[in-house]
């Protein structure tokens, strides 16, 4: 969260599972902080939880869309030319 108050990044992939503070609680203060901004980060959840329930919940909290592991290259691919194409 402090890299992205310091640094503009086009998207984050995040993991759900992180140590300190986890993805869920991580994107719900970045969509805070989008609220001081007016922007908007694209947030692709990237998780061992494969289950529909766990789609639901990273797409609850706020982020974008969702990958679960082992992650397949061309579903990145999907998303990442999804959400990093240039603005018409």
């Amino acid at each position: 969260i402090d890299a992205l108050i310091r640094t503009k990044f086009d998207l984050v992939l995040m993991d759900c599972q992180m140590p300190v503070v986890d993805g869920f609680e991580a994107t719900q203060k970045i969509r805070e902080l989008e609220k001081t901004t007016g922007l908007h980060i694209p947030i692709i959840a990237l998780t061992a939880n494969a289950f529909e329930e766990d789609r639901k919940r990273c797409l609850a909290v706020g982020m974008d869309a969702y990958l679960s592991k082992p992650l397949r290259r061309e579903q990145l691919v999907v998303l990442l030319k999804q959400y990093l194409a240039p603005a018409a």
